[in-house]
């Protein structure tokens, strides 16, 4: 620092004998005080504005990294992703606000990363989707598969019925009832089976009546050979026993049938009968 003493003056030699004015060490340090606290006033406000100027800089950075995270948490278009205005920025000074090239790589890595993050995202959200669709898919197939085998079983079991029931309707007689048996069977019969009964009808009756029989019948098993649609074939084994009219009864015989059934306005009639080994 500069000196402010005051220096004398060379002396001519005619004021050799007078006396040196002799300054006042109070009034030479005084200024110097001043300067110095000046100085260092100085000093400060030039650090405060330095540190002002960091904060501010790093808050943008702060606030960048925010945004860049918020965007990639809940990406938005139009008007939703729309620039911040100058109104609602504080830009800072050019020299404070202006980035260091370290600065400028570390905010560029965070801004390319989200978009990663959201790509990864999205592929994950995909593999979800499809996940559920394949499990919704494979759900439906199989209640559907287990409705239609429920279905086939009540089928089944509808035409095992219906076939023990034809079959005892068929060989059952009493010559007391000769023509309502006749009639029953006509009534649950179809097809060209009903109408070749029904042409020999007579004959039947009459045949019943002179050899005064009684036949009952019981049906051991059946069992539905195959099914299709509305129709089905029917294995029936079955046991007749016959009386006449004097009491005598025969040895019980058994019988193999193979009834073909076909469903008709809610009613499963017989459509063809036959006797098998």
């Amino acid at each position: 620092m500069p000196s402010f003493r005051r220096r004398a003056s060379v002396i001519d030699a005619d004021r050799a004998d007078e006396p040196c004015p002799v300054s006042d060490p109070v009034e030479d340090v005084d200024p110097v005080l001043a300067l110095a606290e000046e100085a260092e006033a100085e000093a400060a406000e030039a650090e405060a504005m330095a540190a002002a100027a960091r904060a501010r800089a790093r808050a943008i950075r702060l606030r960048r990294e925010a945004e860049s995270r918020a965007a990639a948490a809940a990406p938005a278009t139009g008007a939703d992703t729309a620039e911040p205005t100058e109104d609602t920025v504080e830009t800072p000074d050019a020299e404070a606000a202006e980035p260091t090239a370290a600065e400028s790589v570390d905010d560029a890595a965070p801004r390319r990363r989200p978009g990663w993050r959201r790509v990864a995202r999205y592929v994950a959200a995909s593999l979800a989707v499809l996940a559920t669709c394949a499990l919704i898919a494979a759900t439906v197939f199989m209640v559907i598969q287990h409705r239609s085998a429920v279905h086939d079983e009540q089928q089944r079991a509808e035409f095992a019925a219906a076939g023990r029931q034809a079959v005892v309707t068929l060989m059952s007689l009493d010559f007391n009832n000769a023509q309502q048996n006749v009639d029953r069977i006509i009534d649950n019969s179809t097809g060209q089976f009903r109408d070749d009964f029904k042409n020999t009808a007579g004959d039947f009756v009459k045949i019943a009546k002179e050899s005064k029989v009684v036949t009952d019948v019981s049906v051991n098993a059946s069992a539905v050979d195959s099914m299709s649609g509305d129709s089905a074939d029917v294995l029936v084994a079955a046991t007749s026993r016959v009386t006449n009219s004097s009491g005598a009864k025969e040895q019980p015989r058994s019988w193999r049938l193979l009834v073909s059934l076909v469903r008709e306005g809610g009613q499963i009639k017989m459509s063809k009968v036959e006797f098998v080994p």
